[in-house]
């Protein structure tokens, strides 16, 4: 299971995801059979699934090669708990919850939170950033700037549409502190956005 997601920054862009979809899109019946045991199954919805865990593990890390390690993580454990899924939740929301805990779990063994930052502002901030406009990278930079907190709030928040409650259910933090955390992203990224020539 491991050598099959085993998978290089250049698999997560758009035009690769779309080319490695299945054909057949019912997700349901994928699960079913991954649950019991069927590999095949399970790397259809690791193609249906990779580019949008792989984007949430770079915005939370801020950088490629941590995020590539991330979402490989989030897949594994993900293989490992799949008889826990009981679909309470959507497949992408549970494998978003395993991929913030891998991310997490990661940062929590290294704290080394600043290097991560200055090689995110050295690289390209995602896959697909090669179309996007320069203001978007800019913003995407000040993102990467952001506090650990602050920035692990408004990714979640602000990028993948999750509620407070679900945020800090996902960060392991009270509501209150979410709504905090992103009043000061949103205060952090005004002042960088400012600072930077940018009407706010």
């Amino acid at each position: 299971m491991e050598a099959l997601l085993t998978a290089t920054a250049s698999d997560y862009s758009p035009q690769m995801v779309a080319l490695n979809k299945p054909e057949i899109m019912d997700e349901a019946d994928w699960i079913a059979r991954a649950q019991r045991s069927d590999t095949r199954a399970f790397e259809s919805l690791y193609r249906m699934h990779v580019d949008k865990v792989y984007g949430l593990c770079l915005r939370m890390t801020g950088n490629v090669s941590e995020a590539e390690d991330c979402a490989q993580e989030a897949f594994i454990q993900a293989w490992n708990k799949l008889d826990r899924f009981r679909g309470d939740s959507a497949f992408a929301t549970w494998l978003h919850r395993i991929a913030v805990n891998a991310v997490l779990g990661r940062m929590r063994k290294s704290k080394r939170e600043q290097d991560r930052i200055q090689v995110a502002m050295e690289t390209l901030s995602s896959p697909a950033s090669i179309a996007d406009t320069g203001e978007l990278r800019d913003l995407s930079d000040a993102v990467d700037r952001l506090p650990e907190g602050a920035r692990h709030v408004f990714v979640l928040f602000s990028v993948y549409g999750y509620s407070h409650d679900e945020a800090s259910k996902m960060l392991g933090i009270a509501p209150g502190t979410s709504k905090a955390q992103l009043h000061r992203a949103r205060r952090l990224l005004a002042q960088q956005l400012k600072t930077e020539g940018f009407e706010v």
